[in-house]
């Protein structure tokens, strides 16, 4: 872990606060059921200017002629250690991490009106969490109570995110280098999911191979609940119980990315279960798979946001007039939006340590520029339904094809090629699987209430 990293990012918003105090909790952690948690997870601003992985934590800057980092954290307690596992307790914080001051945890609430006192701006994440937004009220009512004494409260309330998250936006040297391994590792995961999959599988499955794979790679974990999404569920586009069977037949959606040391790759890729495309699941296929590449070759330095989901948007509009699934122009469907029966997502988000990553897509009312550094995914779909003025071959076709594209000085680079998505690529790939378990009938389905 170099501290310098981080110790630069505080620089760097310092310098953008000019004068204030900004306050940034990490996240805390949070009860499963009873006595058991979620597995933990930092708050990606918090991690982003620390690097500190511990709960119950805030950082507190203080922008000025002389700018200070002030980290608050959890005592060192060998007891709770012997439990819990290992904790850096105020001194070991500030001597790996850099802080230039650090406290116990328990000294927040009588140090932090001192530190507000006779600041003129507060930077905070006004409306992120109700109780944080009282406890900092709390503390400039303490403030305002000195007023006598000739002691003022900030006067300006400003939220820190706005400065964050264009700091955040422009990836670095580092993070591009962490994020090309989470896509290497999430592209790997869908190739085995790929080897694995046939007809008489369950969903989840499925997903047991991706996280096989992204945990024996090293990352921690996946960054977002997996989407493994068989024959009608494709066309749900949050589906997440992954508790069907593959039938014959059935295109298999999958949607999941693994998050590596913070950071998040994000991958779709959709298959036919029984390794072969239907003719009708090939047409829409490829016009998807055309509306990705159009979508890609408009991101460059220059582009803005939106021009790759135009670009998508005007390809998948032709095709579902040539599948006379609607009617009319091009244009004329792009007006009135008839395309958002069988589309009706944007074709990307920014991607970074969040997997919706921090960064407006607006500015000033004028979509956002296009800048080295960007990172962002792609990933325009179709989804058919059944519906009386659908031709019946088309019914329960969900196609996705989502990649995760950097922007680069030269135009783009596709971080998450690894992962197969040309119809023959697929195709050979599923001939060539590994001997995977054989189909039992009489295996108990998950959620039927056997063992309860």
């Amino acid at each position: 872990m170099n501290a310098t990293i981080y110790s630069e990012r505080r620089r760097r918003l310092a310098a953008l606060m000019q004068r204030g105090v900004a306050i940034i909790p990490t996240s805390p952690e949070r009860a499963r059921n009873r006595d058991s948690h979620y597995p933990y997870r930092f708050d990606s601003y918090f991690y982003y200017l620390t690097g500190f992985t511990e709960p119950d934590a805030v950082l507190v800057l203080i922008a000025g002629a002389q700018p200070s980092s002030i980290v608050f954290c959890r005592d060192k307690d060998i007891e709770r250690e012997i439990w819990d596992g290992f904790r850096y307790g105020p001194e070991g914080a500030q001597q790996t991490f850099g802080f230039d001051v650090c406290h116990s945890l328990a000294k927040l609430d009588e140090t932090m009106p001192d530190l507000l006192a006779d600041q003129p701006t507060l930077f905070f994440a006004i409306g992120a969490d109700p109780a944080w937004d009282t406890r900092i009220v709390g503390w400039l009512n303490k403030v305002r109570q000195r007023a006598r004494s000739g002691v003022a409260a900030p006067n300006q309330l400003s939220d820190v995110r706005v400065l964050l998250d264009d700091m955040r936006l422009i990836k670095s040297a580092g993070e591009i280098a962490v994020m090309r391994r989470a896509a290497q590792i999430t592209a790997g995961a869908h190739q085995r999911a790929m080897r694995m999959a046939k007809p008489g599988l369950a969903e989840y499955e499925i997903e047991a191979e991706l996280l096989h794979e992204f945990r024996r790679h090293g990352a921690q974990g996946p960054a977002y609940t997996s989407i493994v999404a068989a024959g009608a569920n494709a066309c749900v586009l949050h589906y997440v119980q992954n508790d069907a069977w593959l039938k014959d037949g059935d295109l298999v959606l999958i949607d999941a990315g693994c998050e590596l040391d913070g950071y998040a790759a994000d991958i779709t890729r959709t298959f036919p279960a029984n390794g072969k495309f239907s003719t009708v699941q090939k047409d829409v296929y490829q016009l998807v798979l055309a509306a990705q590449a159009a979508a890609i070759a408009a991101i460059k330095p220059g582009s803005n946001w939106v021009a790759p989901h135009d670009a998508a948007v005007r390809v998948l509009t032709q095709g579902m007039i040539d599948f006379k699934l609607i009617d009319g122009s091009v244009d004329a469907a792009i007006e009135s939006e008839a395309y958002k029966k069988f589309y009706m997502h944007r074709t990307g988000h920014w991607l970074g340590l969040d997997v919706h990553d921090a960064g407006d897509y607006k500015r000033d009312g004028e979509w956002r520029e296009l800048k080295p550094g960007m990172a962002m995914t792609v990933e325009p779909g179709c989804y058919i339904r059944p519906d009386d003025k659908v031709p019946e071959p088309f019914w329960n076709i969900g196609i996705r094809i989502e990649d995760d594209v950097l922007v680069t000085d030269q135009g783009r680079e596709v971080l998450t090629a690894d992962a197969p998505k040309a119809i023959d690529e697929i195709e050979t790939l599923m001939r060539e699987r590994a001997e995977r378990v054989p189909k039992n009938a009489n295996r108990t389905h998950r959620g039927s209430g056997a063992g309860v």
